[in-house]
């Protein structure tokens, strides 16, 4: 299982966060996603058949590219 949380700057209001989230739970092997408007950060957990490859395209041609990834400790 892999998580990533990663800022995704073109959240600007809930329809913005609802649809990453229906979107991004619509891959198989999504586990779970949490977006958050204020912070326009998003967290995917996911495993196989998923890939942070097969993610990363679905944000970018729904037009939600993620920008730079955090390291939480």
């Amino acid at each position: 299982m892999s998580t990533k949380t990663f800022i995704v700057p073109n959240i600007s209001c809930g329809h913005c966060t609802h649809t990453i989230e229906s979107e991004l739970s619509e891959l198989a092997g999504v586990i779970g996603v949490q977006a958050v408007q204020t912070s326009k950060q998003v967290t995917v957990t996911w495993e196989d058949p998923a890939s942070w490859e097969q993610i990363n395209s679905l944000l970018r041609e729904i037009n939600y590219p993620p920008q730079e990834l955090i390291q939480l400790n």
